[in-house]
């Protein structure tokens, strides 16, 4: 049985203290109060980095640039009713301060700190891999 495949882009923002910005899900979307990477879903004909600079705009108010973000890793995650492909970047440069426009609490994170925040089962693989990186 094939599933409807989406593609969500997302990155672990690093600060210069090599703290990852969480956003917890508001209520009202699905998984709501989960933490998560910034991101979204990439809209036909954009390019997942391209998908990251709109949605890191649109969510947190920031800019920042193709250069900027480096491939990391990705995950590959079977949910009930769709397979969620999701590329991670890690990017160290922006523009701006990230503030929540969209009702989502933000919080600056350690990385042997990252496992004490419920995450979807998508980004939980992520965690050891970033940790790693970081």
């Amino acid at each position: 049985m094939s599933k409807k495949i989406i593609l969500v882009s997302a990155v672990a923002l690093i600060d210069v203290d090599g703290r990852v910005l969480l956003a917890q899900r508001p209520e009202g979307k699905s998984l709501a109060g989960l933490w998560e990477f910034p991101g979204g879903k990439v809209e036909p004909g954009e390019t997942p980095e391209a998908a990251l600079i709109r949605e890191l705009h649109e969510e947190l108010g920031i800019e920042t640039w193709d250069s900027c973000l480096a491939p990391l890793t990705f995950a590959s995650h079977n949910y009930d009713d769709f397979h969620l492909l999701m590329p991670l970047f890690a990017c160290r440069r922006w523009n701006g301060t990230p503030q929540a426009q969209e009702g989502q609490t933000l919080k600056w994170v350690r990385g042997n700190e990252l496992r004490d925040y419920p995450m979807p089962p998508a980004d939980i693989p992520l965690i050891p891999i970033l940790r790693d990186w970081l």
